[in-house]
């Protein structure tokens, strides 16, 4: 019994180490590929606490692998815009320029029910005043109200030419607009209200 009482409190002191390294606040950040990776810890940290199928040893020495895995992950998906794709998806658009895409909403399995939820719980009484609604890698629902939605254009240096192509613009104008800058350069640019802002790396 004492056992079981030490191994808890040690691997207590482990999680909270391993989620400070990680970088996760809370649970609704994570992303798939840190979900399955908390999950596999949490069954490592059972195990261990346990003690009769692993020992402790057994149960930190994957835990740390995994955390490795984790933080390099993340890294290279800040490198490489195709590597985070791959792994976490991309964001769907529910209500694009206020019309609902019922064809993203079948293939997410997102019901007319469960958007009228997120319109509640964002002190909004009507479809008709939403521009866009995003559907997050991480499950999370983003609302923006006409108007005031920032379209993305660049996103670490790569061009979104979905969100060109829905204010009629394209990629000559875009260059146009940017030629004091070289496009690798720029972390973030965005059109809001007739303006193009840029964030530079």
């Amino acid at each position: 019994m004492i056992g079981i009482i030490l191994r808890t409190i040690m691997f207590y002191f482990v999680i909270i180490l391993t989620y400070r390294l990680m970088g996760k606040r809370e649970i609704a950040q994570l992303s798939i590929s840190d979900l399955t990776i908390s999950m596999l810890i949490a069954e490592l940290v059972a195990l261990g606490i346990e003690g009769k199928s692993i020992s402790i040893s057994h149960a930190l020495v994957p835990i740390f692998i995994l955390v490795v895995l984790s933080i390099s992950l993340a890294y290279l998906q800040l490198k490489y815009n195709k590597l985070r794709l791959i792994f976490d998806g991309k964001p769907s658009l529910i209500i694009e320029k206020g019309k609902l895409n019922l064809k993203e909403m079948i293939k997410q399995r997102f019901s007319i029910d469960d958007l009228l939820l997120e319109l509640r719980n964002n002190g909004i009484t009507s479809i008709k005043e939403v521009s866009y609604c995003i559907l997050e890698t991480n499950g999370k629902v983003s609302l923006f109200k006409k108007d005031s939605y920032p379209l993305p254009l660049i996103v670490d240096g790569n061009i979104d030419y979905k969100a060109l192509c829905s204010i009629n613009k394209n990629e000559t104008w875009l260059i146009n607009k940017l030629h004091q800058y070289n496009l690798k350069d720029l972390l973030y640019a965005f059109y809001q209200d007739n303006h193009l802002f840029v964030i530079q790396k």
